[in-house]
């Protein structure tokens, strides 16, 4: 049975805790954090081991679960890999590309797995619709939410937008030509509202918008292809899907002449999916999925590279908004 541990049990990883200590094919060995009281809070609340150094938790574990700010990931992860750990590192994989990059080169030469906590690639209604989603030509997103100083120490690029940036590599089989991005600073020394804009070799276009200073929280992403239209609702848990009618083509014509009316139903065929009552979350799965992964000598889904691919862009688009700042 794999034996794993958890560093950081704060806002994020105190689920982590609770859903490797439910895992049936996993044990919990033990939890690190730097802030004692808040690891004996954690401890008793779920029944798990306590290690006050993380170098003693290391010995004793198989794979790691890394859920500190962003500005350790690095250090923690190659402390891990160097003695032949697996791990999880919550996204972004590091603060910088360099750092990543020196992850990578750890984890190939030991044989090691690295998984990125993406965790939108495990969204139940991402699940649902991924095998509809076919080559996309427009992509539109929009991740807003209320400021909170948790994950104000990196852009909102960094922060938010990433996840989106990550899901959109992910479905667009295509490298990316151009990206024009703009962004301000509000309320922190880093930028808090972005918008970017990224063109594909293929053709595909993405329009991804992020902000952490909004009055109301939004977690939608549109796809728009040649024969569909798909709305994901992230926080509904719903998806809204548009596609053409049986009819579609021989119809077209009447329409456009104006001899029938737009809202017959036999041009579009509309579908309304609520993944809302599926039973385990995102983050059971994507941790059930990086247990399995190493259980099954498989790569995972959103491996080291993926989480690299998405700092990369992420480094791009805030870079672009530094310099027009200036």
């Amino acid at each position: 049975m794999l034996k794993v541990g958890v560093i950081g049990v704060g806002h994020l990883g105190q689920h982590h805790v609770r859903v490797f200590k439910e895992m049936a094919n996993c044990e919990l060995v033990g939890i690190h954090d730097q802030n004692k009281a808040r690891a004996q809070e954690i401890a008793a609340k779920h029944n798990v081991r306590v290690y006050p150094e993380y170098d003693a938790l290391l010995k004793d574990v198989d794979a790691i679960d890394i859920a500190v700010t962003t500005t350790h990931h690095h250090r923690l992860a190659k402390q891990a890999l160097e003695l032949g750990k697996h791990i999880f590192v919550e996204k972004p994989i590091t603060s910088t590309l360099s750092e990543a990059e020196d992850l990578l080169a750890i984890s190939r030469d030991k044989g090691l797995f690295i998984q990125v906590g993406h965790i939108e690639r495990y969204n139940p209604i991402v699940i649902k619709v991924a095998d509809s989603i076919n080559n996309p030509r427009f992509i539109e997103s929009h991740r807003l939410a209320p400021f909170t100083p948790r994950g104000s120490d990196v852009s909102v690029v960094l922060d938010l937008m990433i996840h989106d940036i990550d899901l959109i590599l992910g479905f667009v089989d295509s490298k990316i030509k151009d990206i024009k991005a703009t962004g301000v600073c509000i309320l922190t020394p880093n930028v808090d509202i972005a918008n970017a804009r990224m063109e594909f070799e293929n053709g595909a276009i993405a329009n991804v918008t992020a902000s952490r200073i909004s009055m109301k929280r939004e977690r939608k992403i549109r796809f728009f292809q040649k024969d569909a239209y798909l709305s994901l609702d992230f926080q509904s848990k719903n998806v809204t899907v548009l596609k053409r009618g049986d009819q579609f083509e021989q119809l077209l014509p009447e329409l456009l002449l104006g001899n029938i009316p737009v809202e017959t139903d036999k041009l579009v065929d509309l579908q309304k999916i609520d993944a809302s009552n599926i039973k385990k979350d995102a983050l059971t799965l994507e941790l059930e999925s990086f247990v399995e992964s190493i259980s099954k000598g498989r790569k995972p889904q959103v491996d080291g590279e993926a989480g690299t691919e998405a700092l990369r862009i992420a480094t791009i688009i805030s870079d672009q908004i530094i310099i027009k700042s200036q």
